[in-house]
């Protein structure tokens, strides 16, 4: 809440804001509806869509947990809300360190520009062909995680980590920033080295623990394959459209302030919050 903006500084717009939610509604409405009209070879996709509402359809009154559609559209707006900022912030942290880094800068724009030549725009077609910018992102991550601590976790038993002793039921939250800094693991954590990540297995999908900006598990991030697309596709047309430099003697304030997240504010109603990074 300390980290969130006040609902009265905006309030002439809030009539705009419920305008836009219930559009929102409406296409959450919509991808439902497409699922269950195409019948039951859509719903036996492996979509989260079809997930919930396989859910939906196989509850019985001794369910656990009864969802219905306004749980499966509350779950997708959660899904595309936490990839706006936690985008931004990741996007904010990119062109910041390319900034400093005008060799990685001219790389990427010249990848980028012969791949889309003279069609006038980057397209979703074009990402999956440009190998530096997508180093670039996992260096990105590594360095500046949009959430410092993933959401906590509960220990099922007793274990040891070092010398500590950890018993059940205790909260652990793993540190996404300090692992991606850890000189035992990555060469010069401090640098910004995008080709360190050339013939590198090492993913940010969940099967990598070096590499962990949306957690791992059953309970990773669910906005991660939406986010990464969002980000890849705008990082790339802003590299391909201008030339960017630090204007003369001025420099980068690196400091990085804290905030509260898109994710961490929706998630708080299951977990505690925690705290995110982004640069003020």
């Amino acid at each position: 809440m300390l980290g969130s903006f006040c609902a009265s500084d905006f309030l002439p717009y809030v009539g705009k804001v419920i305008d836009w939610i219930s559009e929102l509604d409406a296409v959450f409405r919509k991808v439902i509806n497409d699922h269950l009209e195409s019948g039951t070879t859509m719903l036996d996709e492996d979509d989260i869509v079809s997930v919930l509402l396989r859910m939906e359809k196989d509850q019985t009154e001794n369910s656990a947990i009864h969802i219905t559609k306004d749980h499966i559209k509350a779950i997708l707006m959660d899904i595309f809300l936490a990839g706006i900022d936690t985008g931004a912030i990741t996007m904010i942290w990119a062109m910041t360190e390319l900034a400093r880094k005008p060799t990685a800068m001219k790389k990427a724009q010249n990848e980028i520009r012969s791949c889309v030549g003279k069609k006038g725009k980057v397209t979703e077609n074009d990402v999956s062909q440009l190998k530096y910018l997508k180093m670039i992102i996992k260096e990105t991550f590594r360095l500046h995680p949009p959430t410092v601590l993933r959401l906590p976790r509960e220990a099922a038993s007793q274990l040891k980590i070092g010398d500590y002793d950890i018993y059940p039921r205790t909260r652990i939250a793993v540190n996404v920033w300090a692992i991606g800094r850890n000189p035992d693991i990555w060469d010069n954590p401090e640098e910004f080295i995008p080709k360190r990540f050339i013939d590198s297995p090492i993913d940010f999908k969940g099967q990598h623990f070096e590499l962990l900006p949306f957690g791992a598990g059953r309970r990773i991030c669910p906005e991660m394959n939406m986010g990464t697309a969002v980000l890849e596709l705008a990082l790339a047309n802003l590299l391909y459209f201008f030339d960017w430099k630090v204007p003369s003697g001025m420099d980068i304030d690196m400091e990085p302030g804290w905030t509260l997240t898109w994710e961490q504010l929706l998630c708080c109603r299951l977990s505690s919050i925690t705290s995110g990074k982004m640069m003020r």
